[in-house]
């Protein structure tokens, strides 16, 4: 199954964000077999404010220990995060 995750981060955590992200990168590549794309929300200054990711699990409870396995989430940067069951509808990627 097919998931997207929607995270926003906490107002004016820009630092917590940029000193997790290189754990928050090696979490993704340690579970690419699951990751089908992923990438930062911007705002207006082009500063990053949250995430979205792609991911198939068998489960939606997979998908959300995934989720809070991801050390963004365990460093407490994000406000809120939706998960929500997803399919490629147009332009899917080829394997």
């Amino acid at each position: 199954m097919q998931f997207v995750i929607l995270c926003q981060d906490k107002p004016n955590s820009l630092e917590v964000r940029m000193a997790n992200r290189p754990a928050h990168i090696d979490y993704l590549k340690e579970q690419s077999a699951h990751v089908l794309g992923a990438g930062p929300f911007l705002d207006g200054a082009d500063q990053m404010n949250g995430s979205m990711l792609m991911v198939e699990f068998d489960s939606e409870a997979d998908a959300k220990t995934f989720a809070a396995n991801d050390p963004y989430a365990k460093a407490g940067l994000f406000a809120s995060t939706e998960i929500r069951r997803w399919r490629w509808g147009f332009k899917a990627p080829t394997a």
